[in-house]
């Protein structure tokens, strides 16, 4: 009874651990690529993981491709995409939830037989991520040995998935806004600089616009450069 109390603990423990390592990435500055590496990291350091492995999904493209591992085998970080429902990862995306494999290297489903074997992986817990209701990855947790994942082991891996979800669509969201913002400001910077070439011009406002694109065609250098290159100059005439 002592020993299952314990077990217990330590598995609430743990989980504690990571849910508090990768919630902390919640309020850092980091980049989404930092983020997706401390997760992995952190995670297969309390998971005792042999590859931790973060897949994200391409809409674009519809397949899911490997962003993030703490992995030094060059084979499986050159893994290729996998397609919604193909392989464990695939199919842990398109139903939307966990698969534990006792053993990969028998795994008629598992796709990379060959790095499993080369980097002594067998048994494999693959989570989703998702957000909201939408799968926007997995997350995959690899042993050197056959294991068989206790309900507390899919548990923490299933809810630290969902911080890490919550990690990325933050991160995603930051870079989105901070994109929009500089277009906004762009726009701004490119209108006031047409209004100063109109003015000395005198040019028609197409014509003004038509300048500041060839002169940042010619120069290679971006519409804001030119931009504010040129308001500059008009401040330095007043």
């Amino acid at each position: 009874m002592k020993k299952v109390r314990a077990r217990k603990k330590d598995t609430y423990l743990k989980h504690l651990e990571v849910l508090s390592k990768v919630g902390k990435t919640i309020t850092s500055n980091l980049y989404l690529e930092d983020i997706l590496k401390l997760i992995v990291t952190v995670t297969a350091e309390t998971m005792n993981s042999k590859i931790c492995s973060l897949m994200l999904l391409d809409e674009k493209t519809n397949e899911l491709v490997l962003k993030a591992t703490q992995s030094m085998s060059e084979a499986y970080n050159k893994k290729p995409p996998l397609g919604l429902g193909q392989g464990i990862a695939g199919k842990v995306a398109k139903e939307n939830k966990p698969i534990a494999v006792y053993d990969i290297q028998k795994e008629p489903e598992y796709k990379f037989k060959d790095i499993a074997r080369h980097e002594g992986l067998r048994s494999l817990l693959s989570v989703p991520l998702a957000a909201k209701g939408r799968v926007i990855g997995v997350l995959n947790n690899y042993t050197s040995s056959s294991h068989r994942f206790t309900k507390e082991e899919v548990s923490i891996l299933t809810t630290v998935a969902s911080q890490a979800a919550i990690v990325i669509e933050n991160a995603e969201l930051m870079v989105k806004t901070k994109v929009i913002q500089e277009e906004l400001e762009t726009r701004k910077l490119v209108e006031k600089a047409k209004g100063i070439l109109m003015r000395e011009g005198p040019l028609s406002e197409q014509d003004a616009f038509r300048k500041i694109q060839k002169q940042s065609m010619d120069m290679r250098k971006s519409m804001r450069e030119i931009a504010e290159a040129i308001i500059l100059i008009d401040k330095m005439k007043k």
